[in-house]
């Protein structure tokens, strides 16, 4: 049995394969395209994904979809209509894209793929409950659900046994923490949908000031975590932005103007929105525990890669274990969709795995060859030297430990917005001067961003304060006491981000302003060479973690390809790059000269 599952037209559009149950392949479309957080079609994704399972478009089963658009379609026009005439605006620009295509969504997919098989359409909100819960190592757990808005529902609460979920609870837009999350990354400068992730880092720089007066005029919130918003501050149900001049004046002036300098204010608001997010989540974890009775937890949704929010939720126990979707927000409905199809519409039953979930450490990407490699770097003449079998551990963790930053390259992509040490750049941990090389000569991003450990998941305890594994770098948890640099008393009196000069701990590099690191840990079952390349590291150094950063610069999706890798490698300042077998010194190469990529197509059959 057959399943692809597609999500699309929103953003981080994506497309995965079930077979008989089990994840064959899971790919975001922005990796093939190269267009960060690609909302097409996931053409090149699906093609991807056949691919990788022997397939045929006419070998598929079923196809499914991972919302309804004319439930979708409803809550919109619904809105517009609401706050009309304001929402004409709004409605005239949205109303082509929909009567062009979205609507049409079922003899798009068919045009699409050239599927003439059945179609399923699960809610949004059904999608990532299912992502959550049925690759999870739990039999029975509760489902929390969190993001901006699906079809109405903005977050739910449910609870999965055996091979079916049932939503109990939801949350309906316009109310919605995600909204409320995305309105503040829009004030901060930064973009929606994309730049959320960047007040979460920025937050720990900044004091609450405003948490406050979020409370007191912009949110209702209840003990349950339901919330209301007052639409007097907010510009997205009729306008073309998120919030309005009322918003604006109530935070002392206009949103920041992208790019220009960050200021104490824009780092309190930032802690503001992230501690009222925090409590937002652990209300509604509290309710979700209360009403469901079980004792574990699963998370879904674009709000569920707050991992200082995850990481509250654990450190509080409401619950014994939590499970969170690696790609927790639309890419990962894609998945949802088609094990919902395959356990809960076909009826197939399920058995959990306890302690190993089956999203096979979420590498579930494309992966290159030795031989493949090889073919492209000789027929380009990129000088290189092809390292014995074994030895791509050992050269590389010799390198790290001299302070070489390093493209490594390896395997199956990784699916979901982090690197997990297979498209990943790294270096050493204990250098203090690691994350503002990284950041600035590598990244090309703001100087604030931490960056996560990847530290042996056996080891995990002689750095971390965590009483879990963290495969999908989705919690953040402090670093553990005996490690941390007391401050000084010039140091405590640093403000804003020149905190960022004051060493924290005797792993620098990873440790955030807060004592807090937003980890990964390796496990050897899960990804056997990067597993390796870390203990090799900790036989030369004593040290088990090392710095980990996705494989890519600031703007640009993670790589996927060679070519893409060897290109990032030469554009920034990295010293060297490991493809495979093949070790690349950057000053073995020569000039580095533009050009159109060299790719490999995959193609629909």
């Amino acid at each position: 049995m057959n399943i692809l599952g597609i999500s699309a037209y929103y953003h981080d559009s994506a497309a995965a394969l079930v077979q008989d149950g089990r994840i064959t392949a899971a790919a975001q479309e922005e990796r093939f395209t190269r267009k960060r957080h690609d909302a097409d079609f996931p053409i090149h994704a699906a093609a991807y994904c056949l691919e990788a399972g022997g397939l045929k478009v006419s070998d598929l089963d079923f196809v499914a979809f991972y919302d309804k658009p004319f439930l979708k379609f409803e809550r919109m026009l619904t809105t517009y209509l609401a706050y009309a005439p304001r929402g004409l605006r709004s409605f005239a620009m949205a109303a082509p894209l929909w009567m062009k295509g979205k609507i049409w969504m079922k003899s798009d997919i068919r045009k699409r793929l050239g599927y003439e098989g059945p179609l399923l359409f699960p809610e949004h909100h059904e999608s990532h409950a299912a992502s959550a819960f049925f690759p999870s190592p739990f039999q029975e757990a509760a489902i929390l659900t969190l993001d901006g808005v699906g079809e109405w529902a903005t977050a739910s609460i449910g609870e999965g046994r055996g091979h079916t979920i049932r939503i109990t609870k939801e949350l309906r837009f316009p109310h919605s923490l995600g909204l409320l999350y995305c309105a503040f990354t829009y004030y901060t400068g930064f973009k929606v949908n994309s730049g959320e992730y960047k007040v979460m880092g920025l937050a720990p720089y900044g004091e609450p000031r405003y948490a406050d007066l979020i409370y007191k005029e912009l949110v209702d919130l209840k003990e349950d975590g339901s919330l209301k918003l007052n639409q007097d501050y907010f510009d997205y149900c009729a306008g073309l932005a998120m919030t309005n001049a009322k918003f604006h004046k109530l935070f002392g002036g206009p949103p920041r103007k992208p790019e220009s300098e960050l200021t104490q204010k824009e780092m309190d608001l930032a802690a503001s929105v992230q501690a009222v997010a925090e409590e937002t989540m652990l209300r509604m974890a509290r309710h979700a525990k209360k009403i469901t009775g079980l004792k574990d937890l699963c998370l879904a949704g674009g709000v569920a890669l707050n991992c200082v929010g995850n990481g509250r939720i654990l450190r509080e126990g409401i619950f014994d274990r939590l499970w969170i979707q690696p790609a927790s927000g639309d890419a990962g409905g894609a998945l949802g969709a088609a094990l919902l199809a395959w356990h809960q519409y076909l009826g197939n039953e399920r058995t959990a795995s306890e302690g190993r979930d089956s999203q096979q450490g979420s590498l579930l990407g494309p992966s290159f060859s030795d031989e493949h490699i090889g073919a492209w770097i000789t027929e380009r003449g990129i000088p290189h030297r092809r390292l014995a079998a074994g030895e791509a551990a050992k050269e590389t963790a010799a390198l790290l430990s001299r302070g070489q930053v390093v493209g490594w390259f390896q395997g199956r992509m990784e699916f979901g917005p982090r690197a997990l040490g297979n498209r990943s750049i790294i270096g050493d941990a204990r250098d203090p001067g690691m994350q503002s090389r990284m950041n600035l000569k590598i990244k090309f991003r703001e100087s604030f961003r931490p960056f996560a450990p990847s530290v042996l998941a056996e080891r995990c305890q002689e750095y971390f304060d965590i009483p879990c594994e963290s495969p999908y770098m989705l919690l953040t948890a402090p670093v553990i006491e005996s490690r941390r640099h007391p401050m000084t008393a010039e140091q405590k009196d640093l403000w804003g981000i020149a905190r960022l000069n004051a060493p924290r701990s005797d792993l620098p590099a990873v440790t955030h302003v807060d004592y807090s690191a937003r980890l990964q840990t390796v496990n050897q079952a899960d990804n056997p060479l990067y597993h390796e390349l870390i203990s090799e590291f900790s036989k030369l150094t004593g040290c088990g973690v090392i710095v980990n950063t996705s494989f890519n610069v600031r703007g640009e999706p993670i790589v996927c390809r060679p070519e893409e890798a060897y290109a990032c490698f030469m554009r920034t300042q990295m010293d060297y790059l490991v493809l495979g077998s093949f070790l690349l010194d950057k000053k073995d190469q020569g000039e580095y000269k533009e050009g159109k990529a060299w790719m490999k197509e995959f193609a629909l059959d």
